[in-house]
């Protein structure tokens, strides 16, 4: 009798095509999920009345007319194409980050489908994924990144190496106290020299989060990948105001999924 991971890897050899349409599907809606959570990124962060609620309450609306959208409105990637990217009713611009963020959420989702092939696996892959696109779009657009989305991650990334054995546990462990120490240490080294603040908390324990799923020996190739991408944006776009902070936790989250699947690709 065959086991279920058998069962899942008879049909995903035998219907690979339905099998990866629908995983990029399933992207696409988890995608708009991420986008509504990500516009209300601040009022979470900041909710006393509780996260479920401030997600649930108001409707999907316009931002402009207040509008609450109806449902074919809602469509992933859909909507925005028939709509022309503008609210139906006011004809304000809808911003261009939100069918951005269904347009890599469903190639991600795919992308971990085809390199992962236990369940478990594909579903930890997404879970990643899911979170590091919230908190990389977050920081980008409010430069937060909240503990309810870092710290969950960081639990998560330690339950399941403990539960798949993919990274040691003891270098899961190491990986989340090396991830928040180098960074922590960087900042008040920084502080004490320059008189200045040159990273966030958030930034902490999000590559702490990084070193839970990655291990430690993943943190120097996150930090390098980090460092030389926020360089290369930083150089090659001039800032106004050069007070504004930097989003050093979207760069620290691109360099985590890359070092993620690269290293299970490779392997």
């Amino acid at each position: 009798m065959n086991t279920p991971q058998q069962l899942f890897m008879m049909m995903r050899e035998e219907y690979s095509l339905l099998f990866f349409a629908q995983c990029m599907l399933l992207g696409a809606i988890i995608g708009s999920f991420l986008g509504m959570v990500i516009s209300r990124g601040p009022g979470l962060a900041q909710s006393e009345t509780g996260v479920i609620y401030q997600l649930s309450f108001p409707a999907s609306h316009c931002h402009h007319c207040q509008r609450t959208l109806r449902w074919w409105e809602n469509i992933p990637l859909v909507s925005w194409f028939l709509l022309r990217g503008r609210c139906h009713s006011c004809g304000e611009p809808i911003p261009g980050w939100i069918p951005g963020v269904e347009i890599i959420s469903a190639l991600l989702f795919t992308v971990i489908a085809l390199i992962f092939h236990r369940p478990l696996d594909i579903f930890a892959g997404w879970l990643l994924v899911s979170f590091l696109i919230i908190l990389s779009v977050m920081d980008w657009k409010y430069f937060l990144l909240p503990d309810m989305f870092t710290l969950p991650l960081l639990w998560m990334g330690l339950l399941f190496n403990t539960a798949t054995g993919s990274v040691a546990l003891s270098d899961a462990i190491i990986g989340a106290a090396a991830g928040y120490l180098s960074l922590w240490s960087l900042y008040w080294l920084f502080r004490l020299l320059m008189k200045k603040e040159a990273l966030g908390y958030g930034d902490f324990k999000l590559l702490a989060a990084l070193g839970a799923w990655l291990g430690w020996q993943a943190i120097p190739y996150i930090c390098i990948i980090a460092s030389c991408t926020g360089l290369l944006f930083a150089a090659s776009y001039q800032r106004r105001d050069n007070t504004q902070p930097f989003p050093f936790g979207s760069y620290l989250s691109f360099a985590g999924l890359w070092v993620f699947i690269f290293y299970h690709y490779s392997g």
